[in-house]
């Protein structure tokens, strides 16, 4: 059936629209502005925004926390460490109860490297589901290595290539080995060549320039460990690169919890047990780390015109690794970069047309003719009021609405 949206106000993913309907039918939008069709389902919006489904562009996720995710808006996580392979995710792409994802697999990193200080060797991801496709750990610590593995992952299905470049300086874990500049130039370039995208952990400036001198494409942390410079924000954005600043784990990192998101009754009702006390913890491995400085660093890269797409880092409900909710989190990453400097649309854009377009993920992000109906329906006006992301009403995914699937 097809369902019309009338009354409300929309932002596409870049703007607000004149538009006050949008028409779905068949998981597509088919129309934008147009009087609702005869026999319509219809869906009286008015005080409400419509937005695009919201992107969480930096995760490690499950089944389960891709239906939490679901509940907040988010409609597409980009796992950056995981077994949501091609081969892995075909139960999820058709399932409309749960966000839809898109997957790295495994980082490259060194034998002994981020993030194996973290988790024990037998550590796969993905919900409990045991995986039916290949999961390639491509440890390397060589050029060739680290080239070697750019077609194993290819042809298990990861849809983007990360490459780890961490020294555990900020994790609390220094002298980790980790990618030299040689392995990461040519496992960047080989990834080039068979046409992936390249993205990269760096939490430290000394990372993000090994990373930008290889030509990655985007760098998934903001480095932490210095407060930024002109000629580093002048390389950064003359290098083309998108930067997933993941301000909630940087907080996280340097002891902050998400209690004051934990305590918004919006949130604490979608959360259960285990994720309210993993959301009221936090990593705690960098107390020394300013974020301020942080803030600052946003928003220079927003004034130099670098791409910012918003990413939290949420994983599992373990309060070490706390401070991070799947879903609930993406909303207070639009609230962190808000306070460093961008407009609301801009922090909107950056949780839905940027990560589509800096992802190639071209059928989503937007709300225009053709486009996946993954939308978000809130009370008030996150273009004006930020925090009005989380008066969710409706979530559509596919043109399903959450809860009637």
């Amino acid at each position: 059936m097809r369902t019309a949206i009338t009354n409300a106000r929309v932002f596409d993913g870049e703007r607000v629209l004149d538009a006050d309907t949008v028409v779905i039918d068949g998981g597509v939008i088919i129309s934008v502005g147009a009087v609702a069709p005869p026999g319509s389902e219809i869906v009286d919006a008015r005080g409400s925004t419509l937005l695009p489904g919201l992107f969480d562009a930096h995760v490690h996720t499950s089944e389960e926390a891709l239906a939490l995710a679901l509940r907040f808006g988010v409609t597409t996580e980009l796992e950056m460490q995981g077994a949501h392979t091609k081969p892995n995710r075909t139960h999820i792409t058709a399932d409309d109860g749960v966000a839809d994802v898109r997957s790295a697999g495994f980082g490259i990193t060194p034998p002994g490297g981020h993030p194996s200080e973290l988790f024990p060797e037998d550590f796969r991801p993905g919900g409990g589901r045991r995986p039916v496709g290949e999961i390639v750990q491509p440890f390397s610590t060589t050029p060739e290595q680290a080239a070697g593995f750019i077609p194993r992952l290819v042809e298990t299905g990861s849809d983007y290539i990360k490459f780890m470049i961490d020294d555990g300086s900020v994790e609390g874990h220094p002298g980790l080995p980790t990618l030299d500049r040689a392995t990461v130039t040519a496992g960047v370039a080989e990834a080039h060549r068979h046409g992936m995208l390249t993205v990269a952990h760096t939490l430290t400036v000394e990372a993000t320039r090994m990373a930008i001198d290889a030509g990655i494409d985007g760098l998934v942390h903001l480095f932490v460990d210095q407060p930024h410079t002109d000629e580093l924000v002048d390389l950064i954005a003359a290098s083309g690169v998108f930067v997933v600043p993941c301000v909630v784990l940087n907080a996280s990192m340097m002891g902050i919890t998400g209690d004051a998101l934990a305590d918004d009754v919006r949130v604490s009702s979608r959360l259960d047990a285990a994720w309210n006390e993993t959301l009221r913890s936090s990593f705690n491995r960098y107390p020394q780390g300013k974020l301020d400085d942080v803030l600052r660093s946003v928003g220079a890269l927003h004034h130099a015109g670098v791409d910012l797409l918003v990413g939290t880092d949420a994983s599992m409900p373990l309060p070490f690794l706390g401070g991070l909710a799947h879903g609930a989190s993406v909303h207070q990453e639009l609230q962190h970069l808000v306070q460093a400097g961008l407009s609301p649309t801009d922090a909107l854009a950056a949780a839905t047309s940027a990560p589509a377009r800096r992802f190639g993920l071209h059928d989503r992000g937007r709300i225009a003719e053709g486009k996946r109906a993954d939308l978000l329906l809130v009370d008030g006006d996150p273009t004006t009021t930020i925090s009005d992301t989380l008066n969710t009403r409706e979530v559509w995914r596919r043109g399903t609405r959450l809860g009637t699937a």
